[in-house]
């Protein structure tokens, strides 16, 4: 009784760790994922505006047609982004994701509290570079740290009617990323 309990509870744990191995590793196997699907439309370190998705058609799958969006996959090989989003009348937002599709940082128009959210997007060596300005303060330059030198950043404004969405698109279409100069 007492083996068969054993090899149960051994059984279990390893069909436990079989499976979270595989949930783990997916993403990293998949080649039709977001990154892929957005390289022909998408040039690197550009913001390109994201058709409208409608039920039989979308860049990528489960875009909500609420919100107007721009992309930018950047390589940080050559050096450090600037990110420059303005914001909408109703709700903006952006968010930054690795390669393979992990978020790993987000921040809003009501978080950034300007008319236009600016960040300078950086490697954890390329931040160790930035020289420390005494009269730049943490609210004047906003750093995000990336963990992967590739990934994708996301800029979204909400329609909140249809009336509004050339509204949404002006303002996700005039966002820029781009390196910046050393």
């Amino acid at each position: 009784m007492i083996r068969w309990l054993l090899l149960t509870i051994t059984g279990i744990f390893l069909g436990g760790v079989v499976h979270l191995a595989t949930v783990l590793y997916l993403p990293r196997t998949a080649t039709n994922d977001a990154y892929s699907r957005l390289t022909p439309i998408a040039p690197v370190n550009t913001m390109v505006p994201l058709p409208q998705p409608t039920p039989e058609r979308a860049v990528v799958p489960f875009m909500d047609p609420a919100f107007a969006t721009a992309v930018c996959r950047y390589d940080l090989s050559k050096g450090p982004l600037k990110l420059t989003a303005p914001v909408s009348q109703a709700y903006s937002s952006v968010s930054f994701y690795e390669r393979y599709g992990a978020a790993y940082y987000a921040i809003t128009d009501r978080a950034a509290g300007r008319r236009v959210i600016e960040l300078d997007l950086m490697t954890a060596q390329q931040r160790a570079l930035v020289p420390e300005d005494e009269d730049v303060t943490a609210a004047d330059r906003l750093i995000v740290e990336t963990p992967t030198l590739t990934g994708l950043v996301l800029v979204r404004a909400l329609i909140p009617e249809r009336s509004l969405l050339p509204m949404a698109q002006r303002a996700v279409a005039s966002a820029k990323c781009e390196i910046q100069p050393p």
